[in-house]
């Protein structure tokens, strides 16, 4: 639906990738295009969420094509930060996202301590075993051996290590 909506506006290259826009981690294909575009161009997103959902990212992210020249518009959204009214519409809107988020945030960590208390939600099962972690490390094994070995990270070997301790 984004690609048929980028494409009636007129959009001619189109990228996307599959990734939340909570931050940047993993966005090659948003690094991509804030690397290439250049004075003169237009960043279309289908809406500004699509960018980003944090406010302190989607203002990067806008300074950053501010520095380099292209405008921002949005392609269900009255925002087009070559104007006044669409740059004030836009902070407006980025606004209300980050609140949006936050709320679920609130939600979701509601539900989990919910859960907890009632005993239904335990995590993720442990990725190794501490006894097995403890019984490598008394066989003389340094947790960097037990990391390659088990191939994890050191850290989840020293966490292992911990609550064989505890």
């Amino acid at each position: 639906m984004q690609r048929e909506a980028l494409e009636a506006v007129g959009c001619v290259v189109i990228r996307e990738e599959k990734a939340s826009g909570s931050n940047r981690q993993g966005r090659a294909e948003l690094r991509t295009v804030l690397d290439f575009v250049t004075e003169g161009d237009e960043l279309v997103v289908t809406r500004v969420d699509r960018l980003s959902r944090s406010i302190e990212d989607l203002q990067d992210v806008v300074r950053e094509l501010k520095a380099k020249g292209p405008a921002l518009r949005a392609a269900e959204q009255p925002i087009d930060t070559s104007t006044a009214a669409g740059k004030a519409f836009f902070d407006m809107l980025e606004v209300f996202a980050e609140f949006e988020t936050n709320l679920r945030r609130e939600r979701q960590m509601e539900g989990i301590a919910k859960a907890k208390a009632k005993g239904v939600y335990k995590g993720r099962k442990p990725f190794v075993d501490p006894t097995k972690v403890r019984g490598m490390r008394d066989s003389g094994m340094r947790p960097s051996q037990i990391a390659r070995e088990l191939k994890v990270a050191r850290t989840t070997v020293w966490r292992a290590l911990a609550k064989t301790e505890a």
